[in-house]
């Protein structure tokens, strides 16, 4: 049931972007875009979004103990704004900026078959990996400096 529901929602969630057109690069730049040739109509996709969850999360999330179909909500706990979570966010924001495709939206727009998103999954992908490689050999780095 959790795959299931899981699969629906997420293909619920993709069917949105696309017709939103969230998943158009040039319509993200444009949005993006505030002192040039600005379209504001992804707002007006955000502001009907929160219309939408903002009454389900109040009046049937927040009572919830739980979630329908886990054990518990997962709450993140960490607090700690160090380099690596502000030189991610910037990196996040330069690339969403620059390319217009956020990962999501790239995800959903695979199907399309279109070059330019298959070349950001591509490099998306192989910078995660190249993240933990680093990431892993900098942990035992420091556990030998230790």
């Amino acid at each position: 049931m959790h795959l299931l529901t899981s699969l629906i929602c997420g293909l619920l969630f993709g069917a949105g972007l696309t017709v939103s057109q969230m998943v158009n690069p040039d319509k993200v730049i444009n949005f993006l875009d505030v002192t040039g040739n600005w379209d504001p109509s992804l707002a007006f996709v955000m502001g009907a979004a929160l219309l939408v969850f903002t009454p389900g999360y109040f009046f049937i999330i927040k009572s919830r103990d739980k979630p329908v179909l886990a054990p518990s909500f997962f709450i993140p706990t960490g607090k700690l704004i160090d380099r690596s979570l502000i030189i991610g966010a910037v990196l996040f924001g330069v690339g969403w900026g620059l390319s217009g495709i956020c990962p999501g939206p790239a995800m959903t727009n695979l199907l399309g078959g279109e070059t330019k998103i298959i070349i950001f999954v591509i490099a998306m992908l192989f910078g995660m990996k190249l993240y933990s490689l680093l990431e892993r050999y900098l942990s035992t780095e420091r556990d030998r400096n230790e």
